[in-house]
């Protein structure tokens, strides 16, 4: 969970919320697919912040790794 802020979980929470409203106000009528589609591109946003989080760490590690590489040769010089 330390790839998602307190703005995401927040955002994750209410969509799931209004996704299970909708579901018991609508019922299973023609609403429910738009509903659905709305649900959908909430969790693909979720995802990819998610990717882009663990995507970004890793970088930042091989970043770590290079500087300390290279502050080690010029330390030997």
């Amino acid at each position: 969970m330390k790839h998602f802020d307190r703005g995401s979980l927040l955002v994750i929470v209410i969509t799931f919320v209004l996704f299970t409203m909708a579901l018991f106000f609508t019922g299973f009528t023609h609403d429910l697919l738009l509903e659905a589609g709305v649900f959908l591109v909430s969790l693909k946003l979720i995802i990819m912040s998610y990717k882009s989080s663990v995507s970004s760490l890793r970088v930042h590690q091989e970043l770590e790794e290079i500087k300390s590489l290279l502050h080690e040769i010029k330390t030997n010089r």
